[in-house]
């Protein structure tokens, strides 16, 4: 095998494809990122605040699977770019119109859930949000408490955090309507 030329090796690091094989990567790459963003949000919120070892292995498969998908047979550098790009001007496209409406705001990052309400632990509510009891006593220990009746209210947030109100503590009216926030 004989060593590259300078020309060779440049060439082969500025390859590019075609501009039909660049429209295929745009096309591609922005169907993964709806796929992926829509599947993210169906699994829920509590997906992104408690990561597990299993999270964690699915978003790397998940990462090395839809890289063919994505690209296809082009190694290219240029692809590699076209694909990143694609993605980045997805995610601040998505990002901006998230932060114009209310309705895409619900539905793609959600509302806040509670989960104890006056010391009572909201089983539905817990279930649909794929929250254990277990998650719910280490949120409460984080917070100082080691028992439901000493909470006033638990909120999962959308950010998948869980937000504990102590009985007996002080709360504060804000001059704002939340609505994110209802009490099922």
């Amino acid at each position: 095998m004989r060593p590259l030329l300078a020309s060779e090796f440049w060439s082969r690091v500025f390859d590019h494809p075609s501009l039909l094989g660049t429209a295929e990567i745009v096309g591609r790459t922005t169907v993964i990122f709806v796929v992926l963003v829509v599947g993210l949000r169906l699994l829920g919120k509590r997906e992104l605040g408690q990561m597990t070892i299993p999270d964690l292995v699915l978003l790397v498969i998940v990462g090395n699977a839809v890289q063919n998908a994505m690209v296809g047979n082009d190694t290219t550098l240029f692809g590699g770019v076209a694909a990143v790009s694609v993605l980045l001007a997805l995610n601040f496209t998505l990002t901006w119109l998230i932060s114009r409406s209310a309705r895409l705001q619900r539905l793609l990052i959600g509302e806040p859930v509670l989960l104890i309400s006056d010391g009572q632990m909201l089983e539905g509510h817990l279930r649909r949000q794929g929250i254990t009891h277990e998650q719910v006593f280490a949120a409460l220990r984080e917070h100082g408490l080691v028992s439901p009746e000493a909470v006033r209210l638990a909120v999962l947030e959308v950010d998948g955090t869980i937000s504990v109100v102590p009985v007996g503590s002080t709360t504060y009216r804000t001059l704002h309507h939340y609505k994110g926030l209802r009490l099922q």
